[in-house]
């Protein structure tokens, strides 16, 4: 079931067995656990879990072990993808079919099993999917040496327990621990998970090991030996198990040691090596050579590296099996305990180890191993190669840099430094080391590198991947400037090929944009699409496209915009080399098709960017904003949130690796804030302002998404009393600046009332002045015009303009500017002396604050007209929304809820509702904080209750 053995002798710990029989116990109710369990090498960390688990499998659960490996720690998702028993040619549907969406990801991907760090919302899937068919037990021994990638799939899990039939468990030694580790456990603890700490064995518990152990009490001599091993079980066993194998004699009825204590082995290391006397020479050399390839190893890798056919092997693996060394995993063999392999490796000579790990590398790659093993021999070397060793680099350096970035540059940046000038291979080495130091965002490394390589080369296509490359370095760095001086530079040279001449003139459009405005980005962008076109280069042809989309949407014009997207669409098809490129662009159509007011259109090119992600099996972070955008406008604000996840204020949550760019983190804190200022729930709203305030505005994509948070900060302000100072920082929006798309339109009717509020004529008037110049600027009359119409009616105190703001929204929208139009409205007729007319509206627009939950704009509102000697008829007031229980689950809860019950997975209903599942996480977690449970079952009781059957 597993590959660790139960101690054959089980003494203390009753305790920390009852936190995890705890756990078990959840699962059996259909509820989820985790437990964390540290403590130092030995202490019986993997045994106490052993031993806790005995006899779930006769239950009919799915129980997955893997043990992390410190020669593993650099390949992204080897650990998860080993414990998940992910295999193209697994007999269960659901992992084989995980295997072939990372096999599309990465071709050739299971050739010795190892993936990407793109698969993991994979295998988060596939995890979720064996949780819905059976509870199920995950175990990973060693977390302190997990991959990050594999770490982040176990916070995430860990994260979503609470809906997944999932015991989850992870073994960790307490330090040292990376900040990563740390974090992880920290967020455990936050979250309620089980912590348990082991320490060393009481006194009473060792005596009771032994004795045991040896058949008799202990004498006074091997009771001063055994108290060398200080409480740590395994070395208490390994040195009883030593002493019996010996023959120790008794002394009367106790057993006893008679020879001296430093004539018996000293250290654990001694007393782990000592095992190797219970098997034969072959055998214990065997396991030598085993041990330079990791905690666990395939039968085939040794073979190679003994030089002999895998049926020579077969009697000493038997033997080593039966000697309790080693212990079956899999379609692999494994060290039964991580210790004594570490004891093997230890005891030989560095000298030796390094030479070994060399040669093993060589044998490795002339047998075809995969790339990975063979890049793990080479930096386990820990010097530089011999010529073979740079030619296989060159070879491998693609898949190497896809599958682990930064194994990649280390290996290469190591054989480069010692390469001679003039040598023909160090030429090759450094592009690979510069694509290996872009991947890992080491720009200026990169720059350096890329730099010194070009004093050198002559090969015209090749030059021109490495200017592309040093390019791309200088803008990573900030260096706008260098970049653009690059480009050009080699733009003026005749030898550049067409396609990197094209490449170039399209990324230099986009650095432009962020130099010196959007004018000279789009000359250079139809200079771009012109040569990529005669290249028949897909990808410079999308990427000129992409940029002509970006300075059509600049001008306002909009129709132009989306039709270079589609074209991008078109050209890029359904080729998996452009995934990347194709998920881009269904997020321009998004966004554009809002600003067209085409909002059904909008909401369509959502589903088809999920549906897109899902077939891929991708994940789709970027799509979280732009979902969360397109339904904060829409007015389905628990949609809105649902996307932003719970995790949005978690330091960890969102590190997804997606929050720590700070144009989405300013999106996402400002969209996460307004809509809790405009329901009034102030501590929220002031935490996400604090986060997001606090995140510094570093270049023109921070400026273009942190309209939403300044939208946050003015509310707050005004919230606060202080009014003319939350009409100064929205007043901040403008002026735009050359070449930003910020939609500066959608906030400029708020800071014409906020001036107008404080006596401010001058700022109401440059407000509406922009607005009306944003309006004219669009070649579709849009939501601009519409925002210009109520600016327009602020000013001036005309109704009419407000009158046909008002229609404009009922009609494409977007839903949540009409009860703010319609309030506006209101306040002008009262203003005017129409106070039933005033009434009416006010009606109206608070009726549809309240399906909002906007608790402050309806106080607002209430102010506003107050002032008039307007209050709200019968038909405005509303008894407070229900906040728990099943009247409190919002449509979209509901249909889900629904689902749950079902009996479907969270990726089931993801891809049934084209949604991520992270977005399902969070309506499901919704779901249980309104109806007060604790996991899934109690949502399939709570349907059922309310007439809902599976």
């Amino acid at each position: 079931m597993w590959p660790i053995d139960r101690p054959a002798h089980w003494v203390g710990r009753g305790r920390e067995l009852a936190v995890l029989a705890a756990g078990v116990e959840a699962l059996r109710r259909g509820e989820g656990a985790v437990v964390w369990v540290e403590g130092e090498p030995g202490i019986g960390k993997s045994s106490l879990v052993a031993e806790a688990l005995a006899g779930v499998s006769e239950l009919g659960w799915d129980v997955e072990w893997g043990i992390a490996d410190e020669l593993n720690e650099r390949l992204p998702l080897r650990l998860m993808l080993d414990c998940l028993h992910v295999r193209p040619d697994s007999p269960d549907p659901r992992r084989a079919q995980a295997a072939e969406l990372l096999r599309k990801q990465q071709p050739g991907l299971f050739t010795g099993g190892n993936t990407t760090p793109a698969g993991s919302e994979v295998l988060v899937m596939l995890a979720d999917e064996l949780c819905a068919a059976a509870p199920t037990v995950l175990v990973v021994d060693d977390l302190q040496w997990a991959d990050d990638a594999s770490l982040m799939v176990w916070y995430q899990l860990a994260a979503s327990i609470d809906q997944l039939r999932l015991l989850l468990i992870a073994t960790c030694r307490p330090a040292p621990r990376r900040p990563e580790v740390q974090q992880v456990r920290a967020a455990v603890v936050r979250r309620g998970g089980m912590v348990i700490t082991l320490g060393p064995l009481a006194e009473p518990d060792v005596t009771a090991l032994v004795t045991t152990m040896a058949g008799a009490p202990s004498g006074e001599a091997l009771r001063k030996l055994t108290a060398q091993a200080a409480g740590n079980p395994l070395y208490v066993r390994e040195l009883v198990d030593a002493l019996v194998r010996e023959r120790m004699p008794r002394n009367g009825s106790a057993a006893e040691v008679t020879v001296a204590g430093d004539q018996l082995p000293a250290s654990l290391a001694a007393v782990l090596n000592d095992r190797l006397g219970s098997v034969s020479a072959q055998t214990a050399q065997m396991l030598r050579n085993a041990a330079l390839l990791g905690g666990k190893f395939t039968v085939t890798d040794l073979a190679m590296l003994r030089r002999r056919p895998v049926s020579d092997l077969a009697d000493s693996l038997q033997e080593a099996v039966a000697a309790g060394l080693l212990v079956g995993s899999g379609a692999e063999l494994a060290f039964r305990h991580p210790l004594i392999r570490q004891a093997l490796y230890e005891n030989m000579p560095v000298a030796l180890r390094t030479a070994l790990h060399a040669a093993t590398a060589r044998e490795l790659a002339a047998n075809g191993a995969d790339a990975l093993s063979v890049a793990q021999q080479l930096s386990a070397a820990g010097r530089p190669g011999e010529g073979w060793a740079r030619a296989w680099l060159i070879q491998a350096a693609p898949t190497l840099i896809t599958r682990a970035p930064q194994l990649a540059a280390d290996l290469l940046r190591r054989e480069s430094d010692e390469t001679p000038m003039g040598d023909e291979a160090r030429e090759a080495l450094v592009v690979c080391l510069v694509r290996a130091l872009l991947a890992v965002g080491a720009y200026q490394e990169a720059v350096r590198q890329a730099s010194g390589v070009l004093t050198v080369m002559t090969d015209p296509a090749r030059r021109g991947e490495a200017i592309w490359m040093l390019a791309h370095a200088h803008w990573g760095a900030g260096s706008n400037d260098d970049a653009i001086g690059v480009i050009r530079q080699a733009l003026a040279a005749a030898e550049l090929p067409r396609v990197w001449e094209a490449r170039l003139l399209a990324l230099l459009a986009q650095v432009e944009r962020h130099a010196t405005g959007f004018d000279a980005a789009e000359s250079i962008s139809r200079r771009a699409l012109t040569a990529a076109e005669q290249a028949g280069d897909p990808f410079a042809t999308s990427q000129a496209l992409n940029d002509l989309w970006l300075t059509h949407s600049i001008k306002r014009d909009h129709a132009a915009a989306l039709d270079f997207i589609h074209r991008a669409l078109t050209i890029l098809g359904q080729d998996p080399g452009y995934a990347d490129l194709r998920s881009i662009a269904l997020d321009c159509r998004t966004f554009t098709l809002q600003n067209l007011d085409e909002w059904p259109r909008a909401e369509l090119a959502l589903r088809q960017a999920r549906e897109f992600a899902h077939r891929t099996g991708r994940t789709d972070r970027a799509t979280w904003a732009v979902a969360a955008v397109l339904r904060y406008w829409l007015g389905q604000w628990d949609d809105a949130l649902a996307e932003l996840g719970p995790d949005s204020l978690d330091a960890l949550g969102p590190a997804y690796a997606f929050l720590r760019e700070s144009w989405s983190a300013l999106l996402i804190h400002g969209v996460a804030a307004l809509i809790a200022g405009r329901r009034d729930q102030r501590t929220v709203a002031d935490q996400h302002l604090r986060r997001g305030l606090a995140l510094p505005i570093q270049n023109l994509a921070d400026r273009e998404n942190r309209d939403f948070l300044v939208a946050a900060h003015a509310l707050a302000l005004e919230q606060g009393g202080d009014t003319r100072q939350a009409m100064l920082t929205l007043a901040g929006i403008l002026p735009r600046r050359d070449g930003e798309m910020t939609l500066t339109h959608q906030w400029l009717p708020d800071l014409v009332r906020l001036a107008l509020a404080v006596g401010d004529r001058q700022v109401a008037r440059g407000a509406a002045q922009a607005c009306q110049d944003e309006a004219a600027a669009e070649t579709r009359p849009a939501r601009a015009a519409a925002a210009s119409l109520r600016c327009r009616g602020l000013l001036r105190s005309d109704p009419v303009p407000l009158e046909d703001a008002v229609a404009h929204y009922r009609s494409p929208g977007p839903a949540v500017q009409l009860p703010a139009a319609l309030e506006d409205l209101a306040a002008v007729l009262a203003e005017r002396g129409r106070h039933d007319e005033a009434r009416a509206a006010l009606d109206e627009a608070v009726s549809l604050y309240a399906d909002l939950d906007a608790r402050w704009d309806i106080r607002r509102a209430d102010s506003r007209l107050r002032a008039y000697g307007v209050r709200r008829g019968v038909r405005g007031r509303r008894g407070p929304r229900a906040t728990s229980g099943w009247e409190a689950l919002t449509p979209t809860e509901l249909k889900i809820a629904a689902l749950v019950a079902r009996g479907d997975s969270t990726s089931d209903i993801a891809r049934g509702m084209f949604l991520s599942r992270r977005t399902v996480q969070t309506y499901i977690s919704h779901i249980l904080a309104k109806l007060g449970a604790t996991g899934r079952a109690d949502i399939v009781r709570e349907a059922l209750r309310h007439g809902i059957s599976p």
